[in-house]
């Protein structure tokens, strides 16, 4: 590589390359035990309370599975603006999360076409499928944990 084209090649942050790969590795780890809980507790639901606890399964997974992914997303968009700015979107999804989460949970309260026991559990059981995954990825992705300051 000349000297001309080094200049013109932007220098990749080391944090910001860990957090992507890293957030590579849990949405790769994350997504098929996460798809294939949901479709055991549409299952195991649709039998036990039939249609609408095969519905209820099946929301509460996907709004697992969404919140899982938006984590994820906000992993790799605040990746480039350092650990400050990342913890900082990681406690305020949090937060934005936990409140959609409510607004939708207390929307679909009433809905009769929906068994509420069967959202539950499944959701419960998705979340906790995919950060055992995403705990499973981190182990497993070689990578530092502490990068020294003097790498950038």
């Amino acid at each position: 590589m000349s000297e001309n084209e080094q200049q013109q090649t932007p220098e990749i942050d080391p944090h910001a390359r860990a957090l992507r790969t890293l957030a590579e590795a849990m949405f790769r780890y994350a997504l098929w035990p996460s798809i294939a809980t949901v479709v055991v507790g549409v299952v195991i639901f649709g039998i036990v309370n039939s249609t609408a606890g095969a519905l209820g399964a099946l929301v509460g997974g996907v709004l697992a599975c969404a919140s899982s992914l938006l984590t994820l997303f906000l992993m790799r968009k605040t990746a480039a603006h350092g650990p400050h700015i990342g913890m900082a979107a990681s406690l305020g999804g949090f937060v934005a999360k936990l409140f959609i989460l409510l607004l939708v949970m207390t929307a679909l309260r009433d809905v009769e076409a929906l068994h509420r026991i069967s959202l539950g559990l499944t959701m419960v059981a998705v979340v906790l499928v995919a950060a055992g995954a995403e705990a499973l990825a981190f182990r497993r992705t070689k990578l530092p944990t502490i990068i020294p300051a003097g790498e950038k």
